[in-house]
């Protein structure tokens, strides 16, 4: 059968006696794990949308770096799809998914920041985004990437909590389950190496 399954097949594997951190990493190295990841990050980047075309929701600089991070864990979840089996190409999802779920968390820890400054005339942010010149996305996709709102402004909130709070909840989780996979695997890789 060509398709894949949402139940673990863990038949290959001595399950009884493994360890959680074992099955974690098993976990990882199903297709199952990094779709959810791609889902997860798809969905976070068309709420992001609805908010900004529906809701009327002007991103702002730091709305649009955390964007990226969503984003880059969501190709992350690409790149570990592609073949979970093999580790360099599981290793290389795994580094990109952890930098930009740490990334965009310090970035929405820096946009709380700004946005309960007592005094905003020394907290700013940028008035674009500050790609790097080879990789000038706000210029290439203005409709995902160009900022148009200001970082300081609290336009939404959702049980008292802002935007950049739930994205600092989000971007947490995305971390810590990142560092919970990182954990198993190198587990996995130390007691493969010393059996």
């Amino acid at each position: 059968m060509g398709g894949f399954t949402i139940i673990n097949d863990f038949s290959n594997y001595p399950v009884k006696s493994m360890s959680a951190l074992g099955r974690l990493a098993i976990w990882s190295q199903r297709r199952q794990g990094w779709w959810l990841l791609f889902s997860a990050s798809v969905g976070l980047l068309l709420v992001a949308l609805y908010f900004q075309y529906a809701m009327g929701l002007a991103p702002c600089v730091m709305c649009i770096y955390q964007r990226t991070a969503v984003i880059g864990v969501m190709l992350a979840s690409l790149v570990g799809l592609i073949n979970p089996q093999f580790g360099g190409l599981r290793w290389a999802g795994m580094s990109i998914w952890g930098l930009s779920s740490v990334w965009g968390l310090l970035k929405a820890i820096e946009h709380v920041d700004i946005q309960t400054a007592s005094n905003l005339l020394f907290q700013s942010c940028a008035i674009e985004p500050e790609f790097p010149a080879w990789m000038p996305l706000h210029h290439w996709l203005p409709s995902i990437f160009a900022a148009t709102g200001d970082c300081g402004n609290i336009d939404w909130q959702w049980l008292s909590f802002s935007m950049p709070q739930w994205m600092i909840v989000i971007l947490s989780l995305f971390s810590l389950v990142w560092l919970v996979v990182l954990l198993a695997n190198t587990y996995q890789l130390i007691t493969q190496k010393t059996a």
